[in-house]
């Protein structure tokens, strides 16, 4: 399984008491802080090209700082962004660090509010610069924003285009930036309208602030912002005066987890950070629903409010497959569904040859699938020895019955995810040389040419690891056949929702259609497709369909399947391949509440993700084909 990257993973801590009562029951006032540490650290699977935290501390006296923030890159940043917050209290006597009133008046990241994220790029972009949360500062702490965020929007020139005609200049062309002004901006509207109410009571001065902190309505900004945007999203984010939120987009595209008690309101991408974090039971963390917010106010008053109305019910089944933890409960039970379902089709290809079949798996997302994949055989296996012993008419030996109850399941851990590549290395041939020993293998697992051998992964995306590694490397066993098997669907179409896979051409199955569509001298139907695609993107994004769906039709799955084998195999390797995927209908089967199908339907949930599809194919055509007379 060549990287995928998906932005991001977001946590919140709201402590909704004061800080010596944490001092004194846990031990230390740092508690939020500590805890938002775990819940980074237990969400490492979701960011690893940067992380960045930030605090606000409530009821500052002017003149001293009451919002901290630091930022790192890299897979290290957790460990180096909290380094330097305690860095900072390396000096400070050790009386005085355990007294949360000192600590609450001088020391930084001492607050009520710390909001985490972990980013992995889906723009190639990097640096600092991109890595959140983003701040937009302001000498009124109401105006004062700080967000982050797991999203991706389709419509950035839209909403771009809306600044700029309001006046604003936007200094960097990117969603976060964007969606930063653009909050930021309501964030100033919402504050000019408490301030007008507060001098409409003749208040004055201090008292106009105080009215102004404490009459903000987050959910004015959410409302005015949001409704712009189309994409995939959970929005964080915290105001100078205490404010904080947690939104979630319309169509339910990522996710959002919550908890609350008396102490303590938090956020995060996925259930199990909070359950390991805080010592909570399933039933204890809830989902944030599609087009809903999380808001906890100044005064601690924590409220669920719609924001948008639902739009659909498109949750990722990509991020259930690959993404997400495999500790959650329900996502271990569909993964091992997964696998388990994938048990006829893979006896199909082996021939029903279970006692010279060998199984394993790709390290190391795929192992829970290959787990059900195992429970799959395990039950055919003991069927066929009821059926056995029933077939013989007779009380059995001793003898026949061990030769019937001898059969089991053969597994083994033939796949080993060896070394990862550095980025210092960018000769093209030494690249590739090393590539191919990213995997190895456990010499002697299987017998040559008697055994097949099966290796179930969570999808198959690009196909460059198998064809630079893992064919080749399992190749040396000298197996009867190598079956490569995918608990995921084809994966046929983009996403423009927080995955790195935007383009077409990056797809195996994209370039196995376009290969079966010239060798078959089909060249007509790129040519209708461009041109339908080119048609729909004069409508407007509302009425588009997904013209890029034509180009599959006129294949089967085993059709594109046999085409992948073959621009897949390496030089030189003579072993059987064949492919076996996941069905539309066994995803839907195995993961009945995440219906977000796209990368495999072409299904997108939001007008913006079909509309760039459409203009995926476009480029495509136009690039590849500019200099050729016909398609």
């Amino acid at each position: 399984m060549e990287p995928i990257h998906e932005d991001c993973g977001v946590a919140l801590i709201r402590l909704l008491k004061p800080l010596e009562y944490y001092q004194q029951k846990y031990g230390t006032w740092m508690y939020g802080l500590n805890k938002l540490y775990l819940m980074m650290e237990k969400q490492h699977n979701r960011g690893q090209e940067g992380a960045g935290m930030a605090c606000v501390k409530l009821s500052s006296e002017p003149g001293n700082e009451y919002m901290f923030r630091e930022r790192a890159e890299g897979k290290d940043a957790i460990t180096e962004i909290f380094g330097n917050v305690n860095k900072k209290f390396k000096d400070i006597k050790s009386e005085l660090l355990s007294d949360a009133s000192y600590a609450k008046a001088n020391l930084p990241f001492a607050g009520e509010l710390y909001m985490g994220h972990l980013r992995y790029s889906t723009t190639g972009k990097s640096g600092l610069t991109y890595v959140h949360p983003f701040l937009r500062r302001n000498n009124w702490k109401a105006k004062n924003l700080c967000m982050c965020g797991n999203f991706n929007m389709t419509n950035v020139d839209e909403v771009f285009k809306l600044l700029t005609e309001q006046g604003q200049c936007p200094r960097i062309y990117s969603d976060t930036y964007i969606m930063l002004e653009l909050m930021g901006h309501r964030l100033d509207r919402e504050v000019e309208r408490n301030f007008i109410a507060a001098k409409a009571l003749e208040l004055t001065n201090c008292d106009i602030t105080k009215y102004i902190e404490d009459h903000v309505k987050i959910s004015n900004v959410l409302k005015t912002t949001l409704c712009h945007f189309d994409g995939g999203y959970n929005m964080c984010g915290m105001t100078g005066s205490g404010e904080m939120f947690s939104m979630r987009d319309p169509w339910g595209i990522r996710p959002c987890f919550y908890y609350k008690n008396e102490e303590l309101v938090v956020v995060a991408s996925e259930r199990p950070v909070l359950q390991t974090t805080f010592d909570l039971e399933v039933e204890d963390v809830k989902e944030l629903e599609p087009g809903n917010a999380l808001i906890v106010r100044k005064n601690g008053e924590c409220s669920i409010e719609k924001i948008l109305d639902r739009k659909g019910d498109s949750a990722c089944s990509f991020e259930r497959i690959y993404f997400s933890r495999g500790s959650d409960c329900d996502i271990y039970k569909e993964r091992k569904k997964l696998g388990a379902q994938l048990t006829p089709q893979v006896l199909k290809v082996v021939d029903y040859d279970t006692q010279h079949t060998v199984f394993s798996y790709i390290p190391n997302t795929a192992e829970v699938a290959y787990y059900g994949l195992l429970d799959g055989f395990k039950r055919y296996i003991n069927d066929q020895k009821i059926k056995a012993i029933e077939g013989l008419g007779h009380i059995p030996s001793h003898e026949e019955l061990e030769n019937i109850l001898h059969e089991y399941v053969r597994s083994e851990k033939v796949a080993w995810k060896d070394i990862k590549l550095r980025t210092f290395i960018t000769e093209g041939n030494s690249r590739n040389d090393l590539a191919s020993h990213v995997y190895d293998i456990t010499y002697g697992s299987i017998e040559p040419y008697v055994d097949n051998l099966v290796v179930i992964d969570d999808s198959i995306v690009r196909g460059t690891t198998l064809k630079e590694s893992i064919l080749r490397i399992m190749d040396r066993l000298h197996p009867k056949k190598i079956v490569i098997v995918s608990s995921a669907p084809q994966i046929r179409y983009p996403d423009y929702y927080g995955i790195d896979m935007p383009r077409l051409e990056e797809f195996c199955v994209f370039r196995a259609t376009i290969q079966l569509i010239k060798e078959r001298n089909l060249h007509h139907i790129i040519e209708e497709t461009y041109k339908a695609c080119k048609d729909e993107l004069e409508r407007p994004k509302e009425d588009m369909r997904n013209a890029v769906r034509d180009i599959y039709k006129p294949f089967s799955v085993e059709e594109i399947n046999e085409k992948i084998v073959e621009m897949l195999r390496p030089e030189g390797v003579e072993t059987p391949i064949e492919l076996v995927y996941q069905s539309i209908e066994g995803l839907h089967e195995a993961i009945p509440e995440h219906k977000g199908d796209w990368y495999f339907t072409g299904n997108f949930p939001t007008p913006g993700g079909t509309k760039l599809c459409n203009q995926a194919f476009v480029n495509y055509i136009e690039k590849v084909y500019q200099n050729e007379q016909k398609f």
